[in-house]
């Protein structure tokens, strides 16, 4: 593209110059010629008006009192009758322009000068045409190559933000080029690929929060089936298959909430449950894996407390602090209830040395870990705690508290307007 934009502007360079300068060389050819014919007309006629003068006078006419009157590059002629002619200068050879003027007493001036002096002049003027053309091809040249970059520089760098953005690197450039078709080209393009960053965030949100949701719900029934395979009790069999089911259940649950969430997170689906029932039904998950790490889990405080949120969800909240009280903690974990003003709260705590000072309120943030860990269980945590419209806070540092506050009287939410975009967490 710049080739074809410099080829183009210097055509028309070209063009112009070439219909303006034949012109121009024309012009000023007839114009040198046209001089050169005037100026000897005008020597001829001052002669004849000098010789008049001289013959009225009765003084002599001769080649040295006229000698002077006669441009050196020039030849005169003069013919009085009864005399013989003088002559003046040198006579030319060659092309020539004459002119003959006749005194009014007879005579006869007859005036020539090489044409080759008008040839020169001629010669000179085309010189300066063409010098004047020379830089005029130079600067357009130059102002076509200013042009052609000024143009062809952005479009390569629009063409390889389109190339970034297919092969998956959204990142925008923010970078105009004071051209607005250009420029909007740009803002398209930063506009899409901000969307598009977006868009990966949340996927990769989505896929590291299924993983992460998953997998709780996936150990739980490995475990069930596991107890299964290791007795022939049949009671025990059904006891334990029928944990199982509840645990497929769940993790049905937990998939459907998954997918609605990545639709659209407003579309919650908070009632109000018996908390008692979520707390028991962790308890009996988690005792088989505590046990065998040689610790305990047990809950205490307030009971039969109803809250507003997502069973499932709280499930999931609290399956996370317990799995994280098991990685990260130590001895005996509680889990208390109580009640601060209209909400319901849900304490975790064990006896370990609890969050490092260094990590802090940074605890909730995604990919912060203590430990080699995925470090998005506890963010995970919170967003399923503010979906329904509770919250998660870490109460103590050392020993560790986390506190899960729900509210005990359903949540107004705000009607879905139909012209509004659902985003995706």
């Amino acid at each position: 593209m710049r080739r074809r934009l410099i080829q183009s502007t210097l055509a028309v360079v070209l063009v112009v110059i070439a219909v303006f300068g034949v012109s121009l060389v024309i012009v000023e050819t007839r114009t040198i010629s046209n001089s050169a014919q005037e100026r000897v007309d005008s020597e001829a006629l001052r002669l004849a008006s000098i010789v008049d003068s001289r013959i009225l006078g009765e003084e002599h006419i001769n080649a040295e009192i006229l000698k002077n009157q006669v441009a050196e590059n020039r030849y005169a002629v003069i013919r009085v009758p009864g005399q013989a002619p003088v002559e003046l200068g040198i006579e030319p050879t060659g092309d020539v322009i004459h002119s003959t003027a006749k005194g009014e007493e007879g005579e006869t001036v007859v005036v020539e000068e090489p044409r080759s002096a008008v040839t020169r002049e001629v010669g000179r003027t085309l010189l300066i045409i063409a010098a004047v053309a020379l830089l005029a091809i130079i600067a357009a040249v130059l102002l076509a190559v200013r042009q052609a970059n000024r143009l062809a520089s952005p479009l390569t760098d629009l063409a390889e933000t389109a190339e970034r953005l297919g092969s998956g690197d959204p990142r925008p450039r923010h970078k105009r080029y004071g051209v607005p078709e250009l420029d909007r080209v740009a803002d398209v393009l930063d506009g899409s690929a901000e969307r598009i960053a977006r868009m990966l965030t949340a996927e990769r949100r989505l896929a590291a929060d299924a993983s992460h949701q998953l997998r709780t719900p996936l150990t739980a029934l490995s475990m069930r089936l596991e107890e299964i395979t290791l007795t022939d009790d049949p009671d025990i069999v059904k006891e334990e298959a029928t944990i199982a089911l509840t645990q497929v259940e769940r993790l049905t649950d937990v998939v459907e909430r998954l997918l609605t969430n990545a639709r659209d997170p407003r579309t919650g689906s908070a009632v109000s449950f018996d908390l008692d029932e979520v707390i028991k039904q962790q308890l009996e998950e988690w005792r088989p894996a505590y046990r065998s790490a040689g610790r305990a889990i047990v809950s205490s405080g307030k009971r039969h407390l109803r809250a507003v949120g997502t069973p499932g969800a709280v499930a999931q909240v609290l399956a996370a602090l317990i799995e994280n009280s098991l990685m990260h903690g130590g001895g005996t974990v509680a889990l208390r209830t109580r009640v601060t003003g209209n909400q319901a709260v849900v304490e975790v705590t064990d006896e370990g040395p609890g969050v490092p000072t260094d990590l802090g309120a940074r605890i909730f943030e995604r990919t912060i870990s203590g430990r080699n860990s995925t470090g998005i269980g506890l963010a995970v945590a919170r967003d399923l705690a503010e979906a329904d419209g509770g919250r998660l806070e870490m109460l103590q540092a050392q020993p560790p508290v986390f506190g899960l506050f729900l509210s005990r009287t359903p949540l107004k939410r705000p009607p879905l307007v139909d012209d509004e975009e659902p985003t995706v967490r």
